[in-house]
């Protein structure tokens, strides 16, 4: 009687024990499953390519949509039996300029991840973009600044009387060209140039001054923008004359200024008040 308690207790505690060991590895199972895709392409392709890694077996459903919320892509892929899955999309004939959503989702909802890619014109602009669940899986930061933040000129350096100047800003769209346009006073475009940003979202141009364009003296308006999104144009203007950079005066230029006027007239008055005769 005896031996058959203990071997029952001996038989429940061995299963209470595998029941913890199943519970234990399911845990672990999901905590690393997961999946992630990278988006790939140069500047100027008609190719984009798209990698991925999963940990369910299940296919892999890919829609893409166009800017304008039309669906331009639809497929449908296995992994293999390591979880690797791959496809590539030809943007030949995706006329909508802009940024096109790749979704992939797997299952009923298990995992779903989107990623954005530019297309200008029928071709990518240079693009390497990751989103991944799975732990251990690097997503590099392409940008410093948050998403859809917009375009700003963040100054203009130079020197007085110097035939160039420099222009620096930052975009939180780093695939996208910048383009650059200088107006002259009179509203004439006088020179254009198309920048691709830093990684970081930093943008610089050298500007040279002079030629029959830049002959007006006066204010010209450098503007720098993406598209049609205002948070995306930015301008900052610098003053020309005689075909030489001009250096606005500054809060402190100004002070300055102003010190010096006033005692320059301080001096003046107290030199005539002593030159006055005493009779």
């Amino acid at each position: 009687m005896n031996f058959k308690r203990s071997t029952t207790s001996m038989a429940i505690a061995l299963m209470a024990l595998s029941l913890i060991s199943m519970a234990s590895i399911q845990q672990d199972a999901f905590a690393s499953s997961g999946m992630s895709i990278t988006a790939t392409a140069d500047r100027g392709s008609n190719t984009i390519t798209v990698t991925g890694m999963t940990t369910d077996t299940r296919d892999i459903g890919f829609l893409v949509t166009a800017p304008n919320g039309n669906k331009v892509f639809i497929d449908q892929l296995t992994p293999d039996e390591n979880g690797n899955f791959g496809t590539e999309l030809k943007v030949s004939n995706w006329k909508e300029d802009g940024y096109y959503t790749i979704l992939a989702k797997q299952g009923q909802g298990i995992f779903t991840l989107t990623l954005e890619v530019l297309v200008n014109n029928g071709m990518t602009e240079k693009t390497s973009e990751t989103q991944s669940t799975l732990p251990g899986i690097f997503v590099p930061n392409l940008t410093n600044v948050a998403k859809d933040t917009g375009l700003a000129l963040d100054a203009a350096s130079f020197v007085n009387g110097d035939d160039r100047f420099t222009i620096y800003g930052t975009t939180d769209r780093v695939s996208e060209a910048v383009v650059i346009q200088v107006f002259a006073p009179n509203g004439n475009l006088v020179t254009t140039a198309q920048l691709t940003a830093t990684l970081d979202g930093e943008f610089t141009a050298e500007i040279v001054v002079g030629g029959s364009l830049w002959k007006q003296n006066g204010d010209y308006t450098v503007t720098a923008y993406q598209n049609e999104n205002p948070n995306y144009s930015a301008s900052i203007v610098v003053d020309i004359l005689d075909g030489v950079v001009v250096p606005e005066f500054g809060t402190i230029a100004a002070m300055i200024l102003a010190v010096a006027i006033i005692s320059i007239i301080a001096v003046s008055a107290k030199s005539r008040l002593s030159i006055i005769p005493r009779y």
